[in-house]
């Protein structure tokens, strides 16, 4: 992986179907995977994805916040997807968070505590449990500054090739996508890590 022409890799990708993007990916993976938090399209990352590798391992750090609207959603695409789910949740529960801290504003220095807690310490124990060297994502570029930053095909600063299929789509593309295989979208979805939705939670750095 470390000797690999990412500018290169990516012009050849450009013009190329999420599914040829992750046929490529799991052609050079030995450990490759997913991650998931239910959030509008990502039923078009889990379906792609699933279309090429029907076992492929789908992380879902669920915060213990979503809606029940999320979870709802995530429960039907388990079952309808027949996903490989690898559950991950916070060591704390809820409700001792919400007697202690709450969710805290963006601006309250325990912010950092709380994001730590519901979402990069579950992230982080289950990327070292399964040591994946190819991940999955649905980044696309306009969400962020960061995501314009990077390509359908970019690094982790820990040396992770991180691939986004979807990467130059758009929300009416991606609309196209889910109905023309009947697939259900979600969009009553609650990240208490980001509450702006240009901010980053940390995990794709």
């Amino acid at each position: 992986m470390k000797d690999l022409d990412l500018k290169k890799i990516n012009k050849e990708l450009q013009h190329k179907s999420p599914e040829e993007i992750i046929s490529w990916a799991l052609s050079i993976a030995q450990n490759p995977l997913v991650t998931t938090n239910f959030r509008p399209y990502e039923v078009v990352i889990l379906h792609a994805c699933t279309q090429v590798k029907k076992d492929l391992k789908v992380i879902w750090c669920d915060t213990g916040y979503n809606t029940p609207q999320t979870y709802k959603h995530a429960n039907e695409l388990i079952d309808s997807l027949s996903l490989n789910i690898k559950l991950y949740v916070p060591k704390q529960t809820a409700a001792h968070r919400d007697a202690t801290i709450g969710i805290p504003q963006v601006n309250d220095p325990l912010h950092i505590l709380f994001t730590e807690q519901v979402k990069l310490e579950p992230f982080n124990r289950a990327m070292k449990e399964h040591r994946p060297d190819v991940w999955f994502t649905n980044l696309r570029k306009g969400q962020t500054a960061f995501r314009d930053s990077i390509d359908i095909v970019s690094k982790s600063k820990d040396g992770l090739l991180k691939v986004s299929p979807f990467y130059h789509w758009t929300d009416e593309e991606l609309d196209t996508y889910l109905k023309e295989r009947n697939l259900p979208n979600e969009f009553k979805y609650f990240d208490p890590t980001k509450v702006l939705e240009n901010r980053e939670c940390g995990l794709h750095s």
